[in-house]
């Protein structure tokens, strides 16, 4: 299939017009965030009918993009999270309704394979191989740039009909639409900056004020990144946070002698401000921290994930679907601990996963060995031997 490139505005919305008349179609964008703390766009492309464009987000104003988004065509993209974050930031908005060929593998048994192996697989053809960490920022981009970008979502809406079809083979294509319903509506806003403390690897490790000042500091370094957009660590590196949370200084001179700052880090009023953050963690009240939630279960209850998890992974294999998809620990321990929106309290993962836990964990049911090296799941007799 031939592409187009498009970059001029009045070509861009005459495409839009089009676009919003298909019942699909195919999206994916390239990106840069390695310097920045947004996503910048760097191209978009879009696959319709019998059409592919490529659309330099440098040269048109994407924003009419947001009425294909907001209209009621289907979304289709390969692993498509990252993607979705870049469209809100650059559009202003999402797609209405998305199907993700990624995700939806997953229900067959596929393990977050990449498009080119589903295709391969699928479809029976090999995609273009390309730079992975070329630079989409370029202009002009190359032919072979722009061949690779353009493979990137020639084939999805043939893909998304091979998965489809398989889906409904094995009566799976509900709870593939009801996940990607989830992938879309998931909140995707920037850390919470009272918050943002929680992604040191340190953090579980501090104690008292260590922590109130770890909050206050790393809620700067959040504001302060967005607002400048550059990533946090080029405000200031994990290893000076920690360092200022476990020993606070009270001066300039004091903040220079922190391991891992320098003096790059201090310009701009950098200094003054964090020194006034790291006052406010020294005041801060006891109950104004965030202490990161704890994981940890009660401990009748900890046996219960070990026992379940092996259940699971068998399940996963007997029905071909992504262990993932069915439950995480993290999703066993929210169920557990009865946790509001748990996600194997509802829908799907409730009928095939969470009752029969509920049932294993409160005694009702029981695993053994069916003497074929596999686990059954039973009504316990509750006979002792």
């Amino acid at each position: 299939m031939s592409f187009e490139w498009i970059a001029d505005q009045a070509q861009f919305e005459a495409a839009v017009d089009d676009l919003r008349g298909a019942d699909r179609y195919a999206l994916d964008t390239e990106f840069h965030r390695e310097k920045t703390y947004f996503p910048h766009l760097a191209l978009l492309q879009v696959q319709w009918d019998d059409r592919l464009a490529l659309i330099d987000p440098f040269a048109v104003d994407l924003k009419p993009f947001a009425h294909v988004l907001n209209g009621t065509g289907l979304a289709v993209l390969h692993a498509g999270d990252q993607d979705l974050e870049v469209l809100q930031l650059a559009c202003d908005a999402v797609p209405s309704r998305l199907f993700d060929t990624q995700l939806a593998a997953g229900f067959l048994g596929q393990s977050s394979p990449s498009l080119g192996n589903l295709v391969e697989r699928m479809v029976g053809l090999r995609l273009p191989k390309g730079d992975r960490l070329t630079d989409w920022t370029r202009r002009p981009l190359t032919e072979d740039q722009k061949t690779y970008a353009a493979s990137d979502v020639e084939h999805l809406l043939e893909l998304h009909d091979k998965v489809v079809a398989e889906l409904e083979s094995v009566v799976r294509l509900a709870w593939a639409e009801q996940e990607c319903e989830v992938m879309l509506r998931r909140p995707r806003l920037r850390v919470e900056p009272a918050k943002a403390w929680w992604r040191l690897k340190e953090a579980r490790q501090l104690r008292g004020r260590s922590r109130a000042v770890a909050q206050e500091v790393a809620a700067w370094r959040e504001s302060r990144a967005a607002a400048t957009d550059q990533p946090p660590r080029y405000v200031l590196p994990d290893l000076a946070l920690v360092s200022i949370a476990n020993r606070p200084p009270r001066s300039r001179d004091e903040l220079g002698e922190v391991r891992g700052i320098d003096g790059r880090y201090l310009k701009g009023g950098a200094a003054a401000e964090l020194l006034e953050a790291i006052e406010r963690g020294r005041s801060l009240a006891d109950e104004d921290v965030n202490v990161p939630p704890t994981d940890e279960l009660d401990r009748p209850l900890r046996p219960a994930v070990t026992l379940v998890s092996a259940w699971i992974a068998q399940l996963a294999a007997d029905l071909s679907i992504d262990a993932a998809l069915l439950a995480t620990r993290a999703d066993l321990h929210a169920f557990l601990r009865k946790e509001a929106g748990a996600r194997l309290a509802e829908g799907w993962r409730h009928d095939l996963v969470g009752e029969p836990v509920r049932r294993l964990v409160d005694g009702s049911a029981a695993l053994a060995f069916d003497g074929k090296g596999g686990l059954a799941l039973e009504e316990r007799s509750r006979q002792p031997m």
